[in-house]
């Protein structure tokens, strides 16, 4: 069982993490993708294009967060 809970610490602190909205965003902008591609759209280079932008959104956003005065 020890080795079980070491290997999901590891799993979660590869995925998570220090900053758990950037892996959300991550997940969403991955989401997002999927539901565009599997509507036929846009072609792959418009795809890519949209996933770029969407992830330095998020990027963005989420060190908006972090550096706001409180």
């Amino acid at each position: 069982m020890k080795y079980l809970k070491a290997f999901g610490q590891f799993w979660y602190d590869f995925i998570i993490g220090d900053d758990w909205k950037i892996a959300a965003a991550v997940v969403t902008t991955l989401a997002v993708l999927v539901v565009v591609m599997l509507t036929g759209a846009l072609n792959d280079t418009a795809l890519t294009l949209l996933g770029g932008v969407l992830v330095i959104a998020a990027f963005s956003i989420s060190l908006a967060i972090d550096v706001r005065k409180k």
